[in-house]
Parts: structure tokens; C-alpha cells; sequence
């Protein structure tokens, strides 16, 4: 592996950032197994288990660790070893380094640096849920893990509750119901999501459903496993419905077009980003006081 060069003609080291599978071994490239057998140093988040990765596949390389507690002095550290020619493999657990996983500062030290960064790429949990979630996909956020605590947490799902792209999450398992109910009060509980568990593994599932279904399904019983979480975006069955909250638009309105009350209340809802059940309680109560009235 050569390093890029400098302006003074010394040699520079090389990063590369290099993908790993996130749960099935065979999960990774010809080209990740090449470059990490031939670099002179791989930076990892956990040794012991990246030299369980390495073993498999044959390949024995001097590791040291590079996690979220040691990132920024393990950092210049490693920046130091590049400017003196070292080639460096930086790999996570599982997964894309930097995409929510310790990556970003070393990889922005190296470029501060004069050093070359590659890209080895392959899995990404993010874009393999993405990928079989069913939600739409030509436009999208990735929020990576929502604040643990309630506070801020149901602050933040506020600020997203208008977002209209489709958006992706990461979740401790054990948070799970907490986040399905934040997001079902936010969101509204009809909003569709896709909880992607374990994927790529050998018990992967996907549960497809409304928020407020899926968090009713976790509520007393957390999954166990990887955990990542796909959102639809406010307005996920077309443009045409993202004024429909400031349309004078009722459920009378969509009866009297041939809906059944309960579908032009659950359309409705859709459109404001609401409670169907709200949306047809407060139909009855109007239908209610018309009636008193005559």
C-alpha cells in the first residue's frame, strides 16, 4: 500500500476507512480483506473483536484501538503514524466507521494532514434497512440515535414531526417502546415505520406498521438484538398532501365524496398528521351539536 506524497517529497501514509459486516461474516469485500492484509496498522473500536474477523479470514495484522473514549488523542496519534508513511485500516465493530461509530475525527485529522483517505465500502445497518423497509427512498434523513432521555428526545421528535423525507434511526433495544410512543404522540400514531431487527443475521425480522401499533406491540416486552428504526416522512404518499393541514377540508367533506366516515376520518388524519381516532371523535361532536341545535 503506497501512501499519497507530500510537497516535500516525503512519503505520506494512507487511511482507509473500510466497511465490515454488521452481522453475517461473508458480508464483506474481496477488496476489505485485501487491503487489510496488506496495510501496516488497523485502527479498531474493539481488538478482540476484529481479531476475531481477521482469524476468519486468515489475516493477522497489528491492531490498536480506536473507540469513542480514546478517539480524539488516539487521533493525533495515528496522524502522527500516517505522516510517517504508515499505511492504516480504521474499522468499527460492525458496519461503516463514522456513520454513527468513532471515525470522524481521525478521518478529518488525516485530510487536515495532507493524507490520503479511501473508501473501502460495504455494509452500513442504515442502508440495508433502508433498502427492504418498503418506505420511500429517493429522499431521506438519516438521525442516527435519538437523545436517551425523555426531555430531549420527545424536544427533537417535535422538531421532526414536519420533516417530509423518510427518516432513519438508530435505537438501543431496550429503548425501543419509549421511542414508538414519543414518535406515535409526535408524529401521530398512524404514521407508517419499519422496525429492521438484526439484520443480515441469523434472527433478522422487519415489523412493518403504524407507530402507535408498533409501539403497543413492544410496550411490556422490548425486542432484543440491533435495532434500526424507518419513519415516513410527514407527507410519504405524495407532494400533493403537504398544505392538506391548512386546507378547510373535513370529514363531512370527504363523506359527502363517498368516503365512510371512519376512512375520510383516517384520510384526514393522514393529511394533518393526526390521530384518526381525534379526527373522527371531533366529527361526532360537531354531528352531535348540529343535531342539538335543530
Amino acid at each position: 500500500m503506497k501512501g499519497g506524497a507530500s510537497s516535500s517529497g516525503s512519503k505520506l501514509g494512507t487511511l482507509y476507512v473500510i466497511a465490515t459486516p454488521i452481522g453475517n461474516l461473508r458480508d464483506i469485500s474481496p477488496r476489505a480483506l485485501e487491503v487489510l492484509a496488506a496495510v501496516d496498522l488497523i485502527a479498531c473500536e474493539d481488538t478482540r473483536h476484529t481479531a476475531q474477523l481477521l482469524t476468519a479470514h486468515g489475516i493477522s495484522r497489528p491492531l490498536i484501538s480506536y473507540f469513542e473514549h480514546n478517539e480524539e488523542a488516539r487521533a493525533r496519534e495515528l496522524t502522527q503514524r500516517l505522516g510517517q508513511g504508515t499505511t492504516i485500516a480504521l474499522v468499527t465493530d460492525a458496519g461503516t466507521p463514522a456513520i454513527s461509530d468513532p471515525g470522524y475525527r481521525l478521518v478529518r485529522a488525516a485530510l487536515v494532514a495532507g493524507c490520503a483517505v479511501r473508501a473501502v465500502p460495504g455494509p452500513c445497518a442504515m442502508a440495508a434497512a433502508l433498502s427492504i423497509a418498503g418506505l420511500p427512498t429517493d429522499r431521506f434523513t438519516f438521525e442516527g440515535f435519538l437523545p436517551s432521555r425523555d426531555g430531549p428526545r420527545k424536544a427533537r421528535l417535535r422538531e421532526l414531526a414536519r420533516e417530509t423525507r423518510t427518516m432513519v434511526f438508530y435505537e438501543a433495544a431496550r429503548r425501543l417502546p419509549e421511542a414508538l410512543a414519543d414518535m406515535a404522540a409526535q408524529f401521530g400514531p398512524d404514521r407508517d415505520a419499519a422496525v429492521v431487527r438484526e439484520v443480515t443475521k441469523v434472527f433478522e425480522e422487519v415489523v412493518r406498521g403504524a407507530v402507535g401499533n408498533l409501539a403497543e406491540r413492544w410496550k411490556d416486552a422490548p425486542p432484543k438484538g440491533e435495532i434500526t428504526l424507518v419513519v415516513a416522512g410527514a407527507d410519504a404518499e405524495g407532494s400533493h398532501h403537504r398544505d392538506a393541514a391548512g386546507l378547510n377540508v373535513t370529514v363531512e367533506d370527504l363523506t359527502a365524496a363517498g368516503l365512510h366516515p371512519r376512512q375520510a376520518a383516517k384520510v384526514l388524519a393522514h393529511l394533518q398528521g393526526r390521530s384518526s381516532r381525534e379526527v373522527y371523535q371531533e366529527a361526532l361532536r360537531r354531528k352531535s351539536g348540529s343535531e342539538s341545535e335543530s
